[in-house]
C-alpha cells in the first residue's frame, strides 16, 4: 500500500544509525535483500508515525498503537500488518535486545478465508500452451514440480538434477529445502535452455564478469565459487546489474514479473475467468496430485508444508459444488 506522506529519504534523529544496525543484523542471518528493504520501511514509517521517537524511547503499546492505525486507518491487509508486526519484534528482539510482552491489544486485520484458485487440468494445458521461451519452462516447472514462483527463478544449476529428474529447492520459505521432481516432459527443453546459458555465462567470464551472488557469505569462505557453472541460476537476468550490496557487476535471477505478466496474458487468450496467477500452478498441482489418488502426505512433502493442515485446504477444493452433493435439480433429470 502506498504512503504518499512517509518521504523515502526521510532522517530521523538516530535512525540511520539504528538502521544500519537493522541491515547488519538482517544480513547475519541471511536474510534476503527484499525482506531487509520492507523491515526497514516498516520501521521508519514507525518511528515517523510516532512523532521521529527513537524507538528506545517506545514500547509494547507504541507498537500496538501503529498496528492497529494500520488496521483501522489504513485498512491493510492481514498479510500487510503481519509484515508491519514481524520487522517491529526483530527491531526490539534482534536489533535493539528488548523483550516484549505478547501484543494482545492490536486490532487484527481481517483475514479473508478463501479457497486457492485452481485451473483445471484442461485450463493448465491451455495457458501453458499460451506460453513461450523462458516463461514456458519457467511455469512448467511451477506446476510440474510445485515450486513458488521465486523458488524457481532463484534455482542453481547445482540443484537441478537431470539423472534423477530431481529439483533441491534451496532455502524455500522458512529456510527449508526440499526435493521435488522435475518433470519429464521438460528434460529435453531444459537441456537446450541450459546450454544457452551455460555459453552467457561463458561469455561473462571471458568479459570479465561471471560472478553470481552467493548466500551465507560462501563468497568469502570460497572467492572463487561466484564464477563456478553449478552456482549459476538456471534462470539468470539478460542484463548484467550492479549488486546493491556488494556493489559488484553481476548477472542476477531473471525478474519474476516478466513471468507473471506473461502468465496473465496467457489466462486471458485462453478466455479463463480465474483470477490466475504463477502462483495457482502450484495450488493446481497440490490438487491434480490428490485428484491422482497421492497421500496428502506425499503431496505436503513435496510442497515443503510444516504442517500438513495447511495442505489440507486441496481437499476442499477437490470437492465439487456443494461438498459433492448431488443436486436435487439433476437427480429429477430436467
Amino acid at each position: 500500500m502506498a504512503y504518499p506522506n512517509f518521504p523515502a529519504n526521510v532522517t530521523v534523529g538516530k535512525a540511520p544509525k539504528l538502521l544500519d544496525m537493522v541491515r547488519d543484523k538482517l544480513r547475519l542471518k541471511h536474510y534476503s535483500l527484499r525482506t531487509e528493504q520492507a523491515y526497514v520501511d516498516w520501521i521508519k514509517r514507525y518511528i515517523l508515525f510516532h512523532g521521529k521517537r527513537h524507538p528506545r524511547d517506545m514500547g509494547a503499546a507504541d507498537i500496538e498503537a501503529f498496528l492497529t492505525h494500520l488496521a483501522v486507518k489504513r485498512n491493510v491487509a492481514a498479510s500487510t500488518q503481519n509484515q508491519a508486526k514481524s520487522a517491529l519484534l526483530y527491531l526490539y528482539r534482534e536489533v535493539l535486545e528488548v523483550e516484549l510482552p505478547w501484543l494482545d491489544n492490536v486490532t487484527q486485520a481481517n483475514v479473508p478465508k478463501r479457497l486457492p484458485v485452481v485451473l483445471s487440468v484442461s485450463e493448465v494445458q491451455s495457458v501453458l500452451a499460451g506460453l513461450s521461451g523462458t516463461h514456458a519452462l519457467v511455469a512448467a516447472l511451477l506446476y510440474g514440480g510445485g515450486l513458488r514462483l521465486m523458488e524457481a527463478v532463484r534455482l542453481r544449476v547445482k540443484d537441478v538434477d537431470i539423472e534423477r529428474r530431481e529439483i533441491v529447492v534451496r532455502e524455500g520459505k522458512g529456510f527449508k529445502d526440499r526435493v521435488t521432481m522435475l518433470p519429464e516432459s521438460v528434460v529435453s527443453a531444459l537441456k537446450g535452455h541450459l546450454v544457452k546459458v551455460k555459453m552467457l555465462h561463458e561469455e561473462d567470464v571471458a568479459a570479465g564478469f561471471g560472478e553470481v551472488y552467493l548466500p551465507f557469505a560462501l563468497d568469502k569462505k570460497y572467492p572463487n565459487a561466484g564464477r563456478d557453472w553449478g552456482w549459476q541460476y538456471v534462470f539468470p537476468s539478460r542484463q548484467l546489474s550492479v549488486d546493491p550490496r556488494s556493489g559488484k557487476t553481476r548477472r542476477h535471477h531473471m525478474d519474476e514479473k516478466g513471468v507473471q505478466r506473461a502468465m496473465k496474458q496467457a489466462v486471458f487468450a485462453a478466455g479463463i475467468a480465474k483470477p490466475a496467477t504463477p502462483h495457482t500452478l502450484r495450488h493446481s498441482f497440490a490438487t491434480h496430485l490428490l485428484q491422482s489418488g497421492y497421500d496428502i502426505r506425499t503431496v505436503q512433502e513435496l510442497l515443503g508444508h510444516s504442517d500438513v493442515s495447511t495442505t489440507m485446504i486441496y481437499t476442499h477444493v477437490l470437492n465439487r459444488g456443494g461438498k459433492g452433493v448431488v443436486s436435487p435439480l439433476d437427480q429429477i433429470g430436467l
